[in-house]
């Protein structure tokens, strides 16, 4: 079930981010290459960001999307019910996104990720300057991973561990949605690239 009030404490989550560093809109469209307007439409509600910009966004901050999520979900504790974890959905691609793990200082997340037939989210490389290792498992369908020069085509089962950080491209070539869980381990910000 989408969490529907959850785009509205995202927008809050983000205008939060940038008024803690004491950015102006014009600042952050710089560091995030996310126009002046748009942000400011996502920060009122006005626009749902897609999975793309959430990711410029997120790196402009500091954050993996994953922290940036952790930052708007509720909650807390060793377990994270599936009745309380947040679900978002990419207006653009249809693609689900679910957090699994859950709040903690723990530098490891899990996600649940669900991707339409046909469809693909692009991330560029500062989306993983903060990421350490990243694994994705496909639980069902096939889905195409494009990471710099190298294509890796994935089905039922296959586990991938990323390379090297490089733009990376999801792409689901199937007739039928593909989900699978992926594991981000965090950077330590000292270490970042």
């Amino acid at each position: 079930m989408i969490d529907f009030n959850l785009e509205n404490r995202l927008a809050a989550r983000l205008k939060a981010e940038r008024e803690s560093r004491g950015w102006t809109l014009a600042e952050l469209a710089t560091r995030s290459g996310v126009s002046k307007a748009m942000a400011s439409k996502i920060e009122r509600g006005e626009a749902s960001p897609t999975a793309t910009l959430l990711g410029r966004l997120a790196t402009a901050f500091g954050l993996t999307l994953a922290q940036l999520f952790a930052r708007v979900e509720e909650g807390g504790g060793l377990i994270s019910r599936r009745t309380d974890q947040a679900v978002w959905r990419d207006p653009a691609t249809g693609f689900l996104r679910r957090a699994l793990s859950p709040q903690g200082p723990v530098p490891l997340d899990l996600v649940w990720g669900e991707m339409p037939a046909g469809a693909e989210i692009a991330y560029p490389l500062d989306a993983f300057r903060l990421i350490e290792d990243q694994q994705l498992v496909v639980l069902e369908g096939r889905l195409t991973i494009r990471q710099g020069d190298a294509s890796y085509d994935l089905a039922d089962g296959d586990c991938l561990r990323f390379g090297p950080p490089a733009q990376v491209l999801f792409r689901n070539p199937g007739k039928t949605p593909c989900r699978y869980v992926l594991a981000t381990l965090r950077r330590n910000k000292a270490t970042s690239l």
